[in-house]
């Protein structure tokens, strides 16, 4: 038996993010913008060389 998700051509984070979007948007007012603040998302990208972290380089050149 496989599960919902999947028969529809999901992945489970696909699946994940629509619930979780559904359930905070269901929420009562209040809660609502609490709720809203933990859909953000920050990313870091640390390049590695020979092992290690690399030092980043400057944008500004």
């Amino acid at each position: 038996m496989t599960n919902a998700w999947r028969a529809a051509g999901l992945t489970y984070i696909q699946y994940s993010n629509i619930a979780a979007r559904v359930l905070r948007n269901a929420l009562r007012a209040e809660l609502r913008a609490d709720a809203a603040k933990r859909n953000e998302t920050h990313v870091k990208f640390t390049p590695w060389a020979n092992g290690r972290p690399a030092p980043r380089q400057s944008d500004s050149a």
